[in-house]
């Protein structure tokens, strides 16, 4: 079978360990392995200067081999372990799915600079937010940091703990893998700006079809764990129906607008990456200005929406298996 979901006691084995482990420096990550392969490829592709259809289709092969290798390599170890037995892969198969959530190193990074903030060394604080941000930080005042810490736990949401429990629930470890390969190669190469404008340009779209459903699913549990912890959801409601397509991306917008209207901040604005200033839509204009207490309540909200996430993959592999055994061959 080329897609085998996870099972909803494996996927919750994972998410445990997720939580209690997180992301340790010292662990022989995959998503590292994944950057090396596409920096080695990068090298190899691209010695000199190209046309534009020539760099696309560079960029097109590269992203197509790092996918397929992270799948086949997933694929591959399951199948070793597997031929030592049963309880080998089940070890191997909740050890390869805890390294592609990432619930504790969101909340751990973004409540760092959180800390750093409390402590009043804002210095300490924009070296910790320069590490989960692409945007420069080194001239960040209280507010803009409280509103970058907002604005990535909302798309981190998404891509470091929905999507990936998603495509555990539909297609296991492999697919899982992919996904992470896919939004690796976004971050690395996917962007518009030169020299990856062209280059890029096919890891950028496949991250935003592969996003596309978990976002607005992000969307959704960020408004339920809005409900639960105490802030406005029918606000987020309205944010994420009225805003969420009014950034560039068409998906990183679902979950920021849903994270405004919950708490009735305003996101979005004008950032500098390398020194040049980007403008990108305000969401949720009426809102007030980020401070460190919505900032810390966002990362409350993060850490709900990542639980019902869960909850409802855990669901879905129950009524997947329920039916493949009720369901004649």
């Amino acid at each position: 079978m080329i897609f085998r979901p996870i099972s909803p006691w494996r996927l919750a084995a994972a998410y445990v360990l997720d939580l209690v482990v997180g992301d340790p420096e010292w662990f022989p990550h995959p998503v590292r392995a994944m950057g090396k392969a596409i920096r080695a490829g990068e090298r190899l592709l691209r010695t000199s200067p190209g046309s534009p259809p020539r760099e696309t289709a560079q960029g097109a092969a590269l992203s197509v081999t790092v996918i397929s290798g992270a799948w086949a390599a997933a694929k591959a170890l399951l199948w070793l372990s597997g031929e030592t037995g049963r309880r080998s892969a089940a070890l191997m198969e909740v050890a390869l799915a805890w390294t592609t959530l990432a619930t504790r190193s969101l909340l751990q990074e973004a409540g760092s600079v959180l800390d750093a903030l409390d402590a009043g060394d804002l210095p300490l604080a924009r070296t910790r937010l320069s590490r989960i941000v692409g945007r420069d930080t080194v001239h960040l005042g209280e507010a803009e940091i409280a509103r970058a810490v907002i604005e990535t736990a909302a798309e981190s949401a998404c891509d470091g703990i929905m999507a990936p429990l998603m495509w555990l629930a539909i297609g296991g470890v492999p697919l899982a893998f992919a996904y992470k390969a896919v939004n690796t190669l976004d971050s690395m190469i996917g962007h518009p700006e030169p020299p990856y404008t062209h280059f890029g340009r096919f890891a950028a779209r496949f991250d935003d079809a592969a996003n596309y459903g978990s976002a607005r699913l992000t969307a959704l549990s960020i408004i339920g764990a809005a409900l639960l912890t105490g802030h406005d959801a029918e606000c987020a409601w309205r944010r994420w129906r009225r805003d969420g397509s009014k950034h560039a991306s068409p998906n990183a917008g679902q979950s920021e607008a849903a994270m405004a209207g919950a708490l009735g901040v305003r996101l979005g604005g004008a950032n500098r990456y390398d020194g040049k200033t980007v403008s990108r839509p305000l969401l949720n204009p009426a809102g007030w200005r980020a401070s460190r207490k919505e900032a810390r309540a966002s990362l409350r909200i993060a850490a709900t929406a990542s639980a019902l996430a869960c909850g409802a993959a855990f669901l879905f592999g129950v009524w997947i298996e329920k039916r493949r055994r009720t369901t004649p061959l």
